[in-house]
């Protein structure tokens, strides 16, 4: 457990676990270039996957400018994140995380959370090659709470 993870999932050694780890710790500590460093070169980001107002038609952010050009339209408003894992399930070259996560809004200490099942699936070098993210975006606006 860090003060941005807070792992309550079984866990063991698995690459993909351990690349969604890595990935959701650079995440929360702002580090872009770590994030990025972790994805192979033709990588898809699918948060949330579907369409949505993120992502209108709903096929993703592929590869390295496509992931950067989503980390920057969708972090850049974000103050803090932390992660909360209650289940785990890894096999194969996946693995898949139940998580909740909290976002802080800017500095008004208004918060966002959003439920969600996300997997990771690793290559045999244990880059991410994909993150699909499952989760409703109705429902994570519907928690916004205000101070």
């Amino acid at each position: 457990m860090t003060d941005v993870i807070t792992w309550e999932a079984p866990d063991g050694k698995h690459p993909a676990r351990r690349a969604g780890r890595l990935s959701m710790a650079a995440v929360a500590e702002g580090r872009k270039d770590d994030w990025l460093a972790l994805f192979a070169p033709d990588a898809l980001v699918e948060d949330p996957v579907g369409p949505s107002l993120l992502d209108p038609e709903g096929k993703g952010h592929r590869g390295t400018d496509g992931i950067r050009r989503f980390w920057d339209q969708n972090f850049g408003a974000i103050s803090r994140f932390h992660f909360r894992i209650t289940d785990s399930f890894a096999n194969g070259r996946c693995c898949a995380n139940v998580a909740s996560i909290t976002m802080w809004l800017g500095d008004s200490g208004a918060t966002m959370t959003v439920d969600c099942v996300v997997i990771y699936t690793v290559n045999d070098e244990g880059q991410i090659t994909s993150i699909r993210a499952h989760w409703e975006p109705d429902r994570a606006i519907a928690t916004i709470t205000t101070p």
